[in-house]
């Protein structure tokens, strides 16, 4: 396992659409676990493998719940339900946060590191983390849909 280097705006690989993952083998394993240990070292609730780099439909999640370490392959969210409006940052884009109107409930479709099917049902912050890193699959950023863009230091508003 190690830490990778998480990839920065405006790198053309976090605007492009994620292609489907194919093959689960141990090299994939291994991606999953470097995905974790960068997230966990970089202090982060989510990466999507377009932030190292690679352009995978996988991404992965820890809100600090219950829930622990979540890994998702070739997700889709198939339920939306109410809404909510919140703070979000990226790893790719330090420095800066933005207010982002977010589905409040979902339902989400996933393979695990296993092969298997899973569905997922989140509500409040995990379904943030999880809209958040699916929209990196699809090449959309925060900044692309939030209300409101603001300097992290100086919480100056620049929208």
């Amino acid at each position: 396992m190690g830490v990778r280097a998480i990839v920065k705006y405006p790198d053309p690989v976090l605007r492009e659409k994620a292609v489907e993952v194919k093959r689960i083998d141990e090299r994939f394993h291994r991606l999953l676990d470097d995905m974790a240990e960068t997230m966990y070292a970089a202090e982060g609730v989510g990466l999507a493998a377009p932030q190292v780099g690679i352009s995978k439909r996988v991404f992965v999640v820890d809100v600090g719940d219950e829930n622990g370490l979540l890994e998702f392959i070739n997700p889709e969210i198939i339920v939306k339900e109410g809404e909510q409006i919140g703070p979000e940052g990226c790893l790719s884009i330090p420095g800066v946060n933005g207010e982002v109107r977010r589905a409040q409930k979902i339902k989400v479709r996933a393979i695990d590191r296993n092969g298997e099917t899973f569905e997922l049902e989140a509500e409040d912050l995990l379904a943030r983390a999880i809209q958040h890193e699916l929209d990196h699959l699809n090449g959309v950023l925060f900044i692309d849909i939030a209300e409101r863009i603001y300097d992290k230091e100086n919480e100056q508003s620049s929208s």
